[in-house]
C-alpha cells in the first residue's frame, strides 16, 4: 500500500470519527433540550397546580368569611347580601315601572293629552308655591313690623358686601402689579395730586399774605431774610476792612497793644495745645480700655519660641508675634545667621514637623530686605510664618531648597525680581526675565535700562 493510499485511509477514518462525534454531540444536545423542555413543562404544571390550589383556598376563605358575615348580620338584625339583592331587584322593578309610566306619559303628551300624574303634580306644585309665597309675605310683614331686615334685604346687603370685597381685592391686585412694574397706584396718584393741591394753596396763601403786607407797608418774610443777609454781609465786610486796615497800618503798635496781642496769641496757643492733649488722652484711654483677647494660637507660638531659644539661645530671635491682620498666624522673625538652622529644626522636629512650604516671598523695605516662608504641617495641621531680614546693599541668605523642594522656583523668582542671593541653591538663575536683563524690577530704586520697555 502506497503512502497516498494510507493518507486517504487516514482522512476517511478522521472524517468518520468527526461525523460520529458531531452526531453524538447533536444527540446529546437534543437530549439536553428535551430534558430542559420537560423540566420547564413540569415547572409550569407545578406552578399552575399551586396557583389553582391557592385560588381554591382563597375562594373557600371568602365563602367562609361571607357565611360568617351573614350569620353575624342575622344575629344583629341587619340585612344579608341576599336581602340586599332582593331590595336591589325591587328598586330595579320600581325604576322599570317609572320608566314605563314616563314613556306612557310622553305618548299622551304627543297626543295632546295630560296624564293624571301630571295633573296631580301640577296642582301640588301650585299649592306649594302659593303656600310658600303666603308664608314669605307673612314673615316679611312681621320683620318690617319689628324693624328687622327681610331675607331679600339681607341678600341684597350680602351681595353688596361681596361686591365691595371683590372690588377691594381687584384694586389691591392692580396696585401690587403697578408697584411691581414701577408704576404709581391710584392711591399714590391721589396722594401726589393732594400734595400738589396743598402746595398750590400754600403758595396762593403766601402770595396773598405778601400782597396784604405790602399794602399795609409791612415787610414780607422774603424781605426779612434779605435784610438779615444784607446785615451779615455788611458785618463781614466791616470785619474784613478792619483786618485789612490793621494789617496795612504802618504805625508801630504801642507797648500795651503789643502786650495784648501777644497775650491773645499765647492764650490761643495754650487752648489749642490743651485741646490736642485732651483728645490724645481720650484716645489713649480708649485704647487702654480696649484690651485684645488672647489668640488661640498664642500657646503654640510660645512653645515654638521656647524650642528655638532652647536650641540656639535667646538672641537668635528678633521678634515673635501673632499677625492679627493675616488670620492670626504665629510669626517668628529669626536672625539671618540662624535662618537655615531654625528652618531645619522646624522642618524635622517632631513637635513642629512643617513638611510643606505653602508660600515664599521677598520684600524691599528700602531700609532692608526681608523674606518670609509660610509653613504648614500636615501632621499637626498648624501653620507658621518664618521671616528673616538682611542688608539691602548685600542681600544674601542661605537657600532652603534642600529642605523644601517647593522653594526652588520661588527663590529663583526672588533673586530675579529683587536681587537676593540664595547661597547653595542648586540652580540660581533668572526665571522670569532674560539673563541679559539689567537690574531687578521689584526693588524700590529700580530704573529701567531700556526706557521703551
Amino acid at each position: 500500500m502506497t503512502d497516498r493510499q494510507d493518507l486517504e485511509r487516514l482522512k476517511k477514518e478522521a472524517a468518520e470519527k468527526a461525523k460520529l462525534a458531531a452526531k453524538k454531540k447533536m444527540e446529546e444536545r437534543k437530549l439536553n433540550e428535551e430534558a430542559a423542555v420537560s423540566i420547564e413543562k413540569d415547572k409550569t404544571e407545578l406552578e399552575e397546580d399551586a396557583l389553582a390550589l391557592a385560588k381554591k383556598k382563597a375562594a373557600a376563605a371568602a365563602k367562609a368569611k361571607a357565611a360568617a358575615l351573614v350569620k353575624q348580620q342575622r344575629t344583629n338584625g341587619e340585612e344579608t347580601p341576599e336581602e340586599d339583592a332582593v331590595a336591589l331587584a325591587k328598586k330595579k322593578a320600581a325604576a322599570a315601572a317609572k320608566a314605563k309610566a314616563a314613556a306612557l306619559a310622553k305618548q299622551q303628551r304627543t297626543n295632546g293629552e295630560e296624564t293624571p300624574e301630571e295633573d296631580a303634580v301640577a296642582l301640588a306644585k301650585k299649592k306649594a308655591a302659593a303656600a310658600a309665597k303666603a308664608k314669605a309675605a307673612a314673615l316679611a310683614k312681621q320683620q318690617r313690623t319689628n324693624g328687622e331686615e327681610t331675607p331679600e334685604e339681607d341678600a341684597v346687603a350680602l351681595a353688596k358686601k361681596k361686591a365691595a370685597a371683590a372690588a377691594k381685592a381687584k384694586a389691591a391686585a392692580l396696585a401690587k402689579q403697578q408697584r411691581t412694574n414701577g408704576e404709581e397706584t391710584p392711591e399714590e396718584d391721589a396722594v401726589a395730586l393732594a400734595k400738589k393741591k396743598a402746595a398750590a394753596a400754600a403758595k396762593a396763601k403766601a402770595a396773598a399774605l405778601a400782597k396784604q403786607q405790602r399794602t399795609n407797608g409791612e415787610e414780607t418774610p422774603e424781605e426779612d431774610a434779605m435784610a438779615i443777609a444784607k446785615k451779615k454781609a455788611a458785618a463781614a465786610a466791616k470785619a474784613k476792612a478792619a483786618a485789612a486796615a490793621k494789617t496795612s497800618r504802618t504805625e508801630p503798635l504801642s507797648d500795651e497793644e503789643a502786650a495784648k496781642e501777644k497775650a491773645k496769641a499765647v492764650a490761643a496757643a495754650k487752648a489749642k495745645a490743651a485741646a490736642a492733649a485732651k483728645a490724645k488722652l481720650a484716645v489713649k484711654e480708649i485704647e487702654e480700655v480696649k484690651e485684645e483677647t488672647p489668640s488661640i494660637h498664642q500657646p503654640r507660638l510660645d512653645r515654638t519660641v521656647a524650642l528655638l531659644t532652647a536650641a540656639f539661645g535667646a538672641d537668635c530671635l528678633e521678634d515673635a508675634f501673632i499677625n492679627r491682620l493675616s488670620k492670626e498666624v504665629p510669626t517668628i522673625v529669626v536672625k539671618r545667621e540662624r535662618y537655615l538652622e531654625a528652618a531645619t529644626l522646624l522642618r524635622h522636629h517632631e513637635d513642629t514637623s512643617f513638611d510643606f512650604l505653602s508660600e515664599m516671598h521677598g520684600t524691599d523695605f528700602q531700609t532692608h530686605m526681608e523674606i518670609f516662608l509660610y509653613l504648614f504641617s500636615y501632621t499637626h495641621h498648624h501653620a507658621l510664618v518664618l521671616k528673616t531680614k538682611m542688608d539691602r546693599d548685600q542681600p544674601v541668605v542661605e537657600s532652603v531648597a534642600n529642605l523644601w523642594r517647593g522653594a526652588d522656583w520661588p527663590e529663583r523668582e526672588t533673586f530675579d525680581l529683587l536681587g537676593i542671593q540664595f547661597t547653595n541653591h542648586p540652580n540660581l538663575k533668572r526665571i522670569m526675565l532674560p539673563d541679559e536683563w539689567v537690574g531687578h524690577p521689584l526693588r524700590k530704586d529700580y530704573e529701567p535700562h531700556d526706557v521703551e520697555v
